[in-house]
This record gives structure tokens, C-alpha cells and sequence, in this order.
């Protein structure tokens, strides 16, 4: 069975595609969405990650005669109220980059001793415009008051993960996987997927 990502976020994509070598089943691929790249994205105007999510499988699905996931995620920070939210990606603008989008959080926590955040992903499954089902995945850390690390994307460098005693930005894709928000949403979507029996019918094979 082959599952389509239609994200164009390139680190989420790599992420997902990283899926597969780790916790899926041998009978299971991810792809990215054939054709993404000519695809106008849709409006993301959902107030919670569940309904930016579904919108985005449904719409994305209608291109593609397999079964397609979207995911929306972001970082809540308590001090903020829980934002950036749904608006992560775009917290300081809509065309905002990774390092803009961390530099308002910073500035925005400056007065603030509760450093409190959590990553949240939820993915929805769509099939030609028919919604199948969400999951959703969180971790729990903290905000640093200056990046650290080089890896990951986002606001990695920022997300200080207590057990790991890193940041998301200093541990590598593997580990990170593990314990992560995209990771954990990802076992449950697999987890889903093998004890549905309609998942396991021919007619849902792309």
C-alpha cells in the first residue's frame, strides 16, 4: 500500500519518507504527492491543527486516485497562550523564515520565566475526497532563550527536549523521530492503518 505526502515542506517530507525504514510494515511506502509541485495549496484557515489537517487531505486527495495524508503542526508555548499554533509557520509573517519565526518567539518571552512548550502533528488520511481518519502526536520541552544546534528545521533549535537533555536542533533525524511529535503521530497513523480492515482491501492500494 502506498501513502502520498503532499507536503512541500522539504524537512518535513524527509522526515515521512524516513518513516517507512523505521516503523512501517513491509507492504506499506510513503510517496510524495505526484504532481505537488503544480498544485495551488489550499487556504489553510482552520482554527485548530485538526481542521487545517482534514482540509488539506481532502483537498490534496482529489488529485491523486491512491490515499493521501496532510499534517499540520506547529509549537504551543503556555506563556504565549499557545501560540504560534497554527500559525507557526508563519508567526512572524506570511513569508516568514525558520530564523524570523524564532526571534519573535524569543522577543515575545523575553519577560516571561514559564518556558513551557510543546510540539503538537496531526495527520489526516483522505481518499479521493473522502476523509478516512486523524491522529495526532505531542512532546512535551521547553524554550531556550537562544538557539542550539544545527539540525532539524523549524523551531528545532529552539525546543529543548528535558529527557535527551538536547535541543531538537542537536539531536540527530533518527532520535528525533523517536520521541517526536511527527514521529509519534506517524506510529499511530501506521498502528491505524494495520488494524483497519477496509485500510487492508485492495480497493485502497495506490
Amino acid at each position: 500500500m502506498t501513502l502520498y505526502a503532499s507536503t512541500s515542506n522539504p524537512g518535513k517530507l524527509r522526515e515521512f519518507l524516513r518513516a517507512c525504514d523505521q516503523v512501517a510494515a513491509a507492504d506499506l511506502t510513503i510517496q510524495p504527492l505526484p504532481g505537488l509541485q503544480d498544485l495551488a495549496p489550499p487556504q489553510e484557515t482552520g482554527e485548530t491543527f485538526e481542521e487545517n489537517a482534514v482540509a488539506k487531505a481532502l483537498y490534496y486527495s482529489k488529485f491523486c486516485d491512491g490515499c493521501v495524508f496532510a499534517d499540520d503542526s506547529g509549537l504551543e508555548v503556555s506563556a504565549l497562550g499557545g501560540a504560534p499554533g497554527v500559525r507557526s509557520a508563519r508567526y512572524a509573517g506570511e513569508n516568514a523564515t525558520d530564523e524570523e519565526n524564532n526571534a519573535l518567539v524569543l522577543r515575545n518571552l523575553e519577560a516571561s520565566s514559564d518556558r513551557r512548550a510543546r510540539f503538537v502533528c496531526v495527520i489526516a488520511l483522505a481518499l479521493r475526497g473522502r476523509f478516512l481518519h486523524t491522529v495526532r502526536g505531542t512532546v512535551e520541552g521547553e524554550i531556550l532563550t537562544a538557539a542550539r544546534g544545527a539540525n532539524g528545521f523549524g523551531y528545532d533549535p529552539l525546543f529543548f527536549y528535558p529527557p535527551l537533555k538536547r535541543s531538537f536542533g542537536q539531536i540527530g533525524a533518527d532520535e528525533k523521530f523517536a520521541v517526536s511529535h511527527r514521529g509519534r503521530a506517524l506510529r499511530s497513523l501506521f498502528e491505524w492503518i494495520s488494524r483497519s480492515p477496509d485500510m487492508q482491501a485492495s480497493r485502497f492500494v495506490g
